[in-house]
């Protein structure tokens, strides 16, 4: 149960945090330098970004599960007595958090990339 949860909120958790990383990067680096927004300006689009992300990682759910089936996860046998106890609720929810956890640590690869150009930004100003 524990597994059956997790394996799909690391994919999510990947795909979430390294779009978000990688596109509010962008829009800062572009659209805040060009437009030569305030900080307060920079994170409300990075907080409408957020809403763009999510919204694309909810829509990559999907794709995240059946590739989780197509690795051979396949859904505990349970009777409904079992999916019910205590144990199991919570084996589920400590997976899906954990998972989502490794998933958001490992979806920040894209910070290896952008050190560059943050420094670039700061000798502009």
């Amino acid at each position: 149960v524990f597994f059956h949860n997790a394996l799909p909120f690391v994919g999510f958790g990947f795909l979430d945090n390294a779009i978000m990383i990688a596109a509010g990067t962008q829009i800062e680096l572009s659209i805040g330098v060009v437009l030569g927004i305030s900080t307060m300006a920079g994170k409300y689009c990075q907080i409408q970004n957020n809403l763009f992300v999510f919204s694309c990682s909810c829509r990559l759910a999907g794709y995240v599960e059946a590739l989780a089936s197509r690795l051979g996860l396949s859904i505990p046998d349970l009777t409904p007595k079992q999916a019910d106890m205590w144990q199991t609720r919570l084996s589920a929810h400590l997976g899906k958090a954990i998972g989502v956890t490794i998933g958001c640590l490992l979806g920040m690869f894209p910070l290896l990339f952008f050190g560059d150009e943050e420094e670039k930004l700061e000798e502009k100003k």
